[in-house]
C-alpha cells in the first residue's frame, strides 16, 4: 500500500535570520551559500523533469 504523504507532518521550517545584525561580508557568504542551493534545487528539477520525461515516452503518454 503506498504511503499517503497527507499524513506526514510539514518539515520543519529554518529559522530565520536577523540580517540586520549581519556584516556585510557575512551578507555576502549567505548569498553565495543561497545560490549554491538554488543550483542544487534547479539540477535536482532538471533531472526529474529528464525522467518524467523519459517515462512519459516510454509509455507514450
Amino acid at each position: 500500500m503506498p504511503l499517503d504523504t497527507d499524513d506526514l507532518a510539514p518539515p520543519p521550517k529554518a529559522p530565520r535570520l536577523d540580517l540586520e545584525v549581519m556584516s556585510v561580508d557575512a551578507l555576502r557568504l549567505r548569498i553565495g551559500e543561497l545560490e549554491a542551493e538554488i543550483a542544487t534545487i534547479r539540477a535536482l528539477i532538471e533531472a526529474k523533469q529528464k525522467s518524467r520525461s523519459a517515462a512519459d515516452a516510454f509509455f507514450k503518454r
